[in-house]
């Protein structure tokens, strides 16, 4: 049920995009037990006049390389569950494709189980 976003800079070639998408998803099978094949991602590249971010906010150096992350879940996973997403995506990040900690933002957006309709004008989880 998650439906990720992904924002970058332009210029990453296809294998290291798709890496992104594709550890994120292993995390979110990991740490949150989301189903196989349960998988809507959407990953962006923008110009660097159109990806604004602090290069030092919270005193995290970022790099040309920053990632935000964006989740739209529902509200049903306790805060331990999420500390090991967040880690988690950090960990599979840094291994492939090689992206650095301060580089990856995650915002997770929680909703009720009645937000989702998956297809044919119903709200699956919750009929």
């Amino acid at each position: 049920m998650p439906l990720v976003r992904v924002s970058m800079l332009r210029g990453k070639p296809p294998a290291y995009r798709a890496a992104i998408l594709d550890n994120i998803y292993e995390a979110l099978r990991d740490s949150f037990n989301v189903p196989e094949d349960d998988r809507f991602m959407v990953l962006s590249q923008h110009d660097p006049e159109e990806l604004v971010f602090s290069r030092s906010y919270m005193n995290i150096q970022r790099s040309d390389d920053f990632v935000l992350i964006q989740l739209t879940v529902s509200n049903t996973r306790s805060q331990e569950q999420k500390q090991a997403l967040y880690r988690r995506i950090v960990e599979r990040l840094g291994a492939d494709p090689g992206i650095r900690p301060e580089d990856v933002m995650i915002s997770l957006v929680e909703g009720d189980k009645g937000n989702w309709s998956f297809g044919h004008g119903v709200a699956q989880y919750v009929v």
